[in-house]
């Protein structure tokens, strides 16, 4: 399922304004957890950002708001790769959506953990515990599991102890983190990083900064789910690019702001991927004198990554068990609780987090487990942004005629050039996130990469292989899956299957 599906339905009698819909974007995108990540380039993680954004996020979001309007039925991008590449490849892409969404929970909880670390006293104790994957582990799984049950008891549920989880666990924390950063620059404090014009542009001879830095790709996700409110705004085809282009610089602004505040108070030497953005609120608060900030700032972030998990449980689920009511799954992931949430499924997801979870206990370190589940996020779900954009060049051509309240401007040739450069930045990104990158210690470099290939190939053959056992009568009665407009009208329950 993609995100798409997991937001809610809005009246169609009150419209958007361009700023709203621009802010709900950037809330739907922005996290501070992958921050320190990207602080180790300095200034050159400016160019990183705003490439990404050029060649990434605004593809998506204009190439998905084409899609949205012009085919609004049930179904996200499982109907837009399903109307240009048929079901089999359709089931991919939605495969791929709920299971990178299961991959990156580790990676997300993990966070959580070395935030809930930080709470102590006694910062060296702080981070010594962070870094201790036992623990690490124990609080994924506990958490997870916590989260899952959480989901079983349906919509409104989730939806109260996510509600606040947005705005305490990172806005609040991004204007602490950027204004007292920056405020160190400013009153004197010397810089960790060479603020010299000349590093905006990185070292592309050291090729291992172009690997680590394209995990940067999965920070802009998820800029697609709010594509389905394009037609809830006055002029779409002028107001929608301009809400795009704010909350594109409104995301990047955060991301680079966020980055270095970081790059100016901690040296390169002392950020990891797990504790910088926590060692990096410490080094502030002494600098301000507001050390007990620590511990309310660490639970803070902890509050944002658990209220964004529980939510996250249970959107792509809802989203598969439309699918599989579809016919696409057999019964058996098809049933509900009495709170309409897909429990069977929601218990494969959790065992899956359980198995990739024990990665932590099996790596050389918590940040190596780190990497590779978020290398392996970023490669999945590129898979299904590479068939989205794919699809929508095809639809230009097979579905020519078909009504698009929303069109990418400049024809065919704009949307081969948009397009394009989203599939060509996509697969740049997915290469690259294949080769292990030299600044985080990840043991054997030849495990690195065969773990992550041998997980690759096992998670794109699942839906292949489901879909060969596929059988007429896994289609549930109560499916209100629409018919693709390919399909014939006159077998429109066997077709949406």
């Amino acid at each position: 399922m993609s995100k798409l599906d997991s937001t809610a339905s809005r009246s169609r009698t009150k419209k958007l304004t361009i700023g709203t819909l621009a802010i709900m974007n950037i809330v739907a995108v922005v996290s501070l957890r992958g921050l320190p990540a990207e602080a180790e380039y300095g200034l050159g993680s400016i160019f990183f950002y705003v490439f990404a954004a050029l060649a990434f996020l605004v593809p998506v979001s204009l190439v998905a708001a084409e899609l949205a309007t012009g085919w609004p039925e049930k179904g996200g991008v499982f109907r837009w790769v399903g109307e240009a590449f048929g079901p089999r490849i359709a089931f991919l892409a939605m495969f791929m959506l709920w299971i990178e969404v299961t991959v990156w929970f580790p990676t997300a909880l993990t966070f959580a953990a070395v935030s809930l670390a930080f709470v102590g006293p006694d910062q060296r104790w702080d981070e010594a515990l962070s870094a201790n994957k036992y623990f690490v582990l124990a609080i994924v799984l506990a958490v997870y599991w916590l989260a899952t049950f959480i989901a079983f008891k349906g919509v409104e549920t989730f939806a109260k102890v996510a509600k606040w989880g947005g705005i305490i666990g990172t806005i609040v924390p991004a204007v602490i983190l950027i204004g007292l950063g920056f405020a160190y620059l400013f009153s004197g404090g010397v810089p960790q990083i060479s603020l010299a014009w000349d590093t905006l542009v990185p070292d592309f001879g050291n090729f291992s900064n172009v690997v680590l830095a394209a995990s940067i790709f999965l920070f802009y996700a998820g800029m697609e789910m709010n594509a389905i409110h394009v037609q809830e705004i006055n002029n779409p085809t002028r107001s929608y690019p301009i809400a795009i282009m704010l909350s594109a610089l409104g995301t990047v602004l955060i991301f680079v702001l966020g980055t270095l505040a970081i790059a100016f108070v901690v040296p390169q030497s002392n950020i990891s991927l797990t504790q910088g953005l926590l060692v990096a609120y410490g080094e502030m608060f002494r600098w301000a004198g507001i050390e007990w900030l620590g511990p309310v700032v660490a639970i803070a972030l902890a509050v944002g990554v658990l209220a964004g998990v529980v939510t996250w449980v249970a959107g792509p689920s809802t989203g598969l068990l439309t699918v599989a009511k579809a016919g696409y799954l057999p019964r058996w992931w098809q049933h509900e609780n009495k709170n309409g949430m897909a429990t069977h499924i929601l218990l494969v997801q959790a065992f899956i987090v359980t198995l990739l979870a024990t990665l932590f206990v099996i790596l050389p370190s918590v940040q190596a487990a780190y990497q590779i589940m978020s290398a392996l996020t970023v490669i999945l779900y590129l898979v299904m942004y590479l068939l989205m954009f794919a699809a929508a060049v095809r639809l230009r051509y097979s579905q020519p005629t078909r009504s698009r309240p929303y069109r990418i401007p400049g024809g065919n040739v704009g949307m081969w050039i948009l397009a394009g450069a989203g599939f060509l930045g996509s697969l740049l990104a997915f290469v690259f996130s294949f080769i292990p990158p030299d600044q985080i210690s990840v043991g054997s470099p030849e495990t690195y990469v065969g773990i992550l290939v041998v997980l690759t190939v096992f998670f794109v053959a699942c839906p292949f292989f489901i879909y060969a056992m596929k059988k007429d009568s896994w289609e549930s009665p109560v499916s209100d899956f629409a018919p693709f407009t390919w399909q014939p009208a006159a077998k429109p329950k066997a077709a949406s299957a």
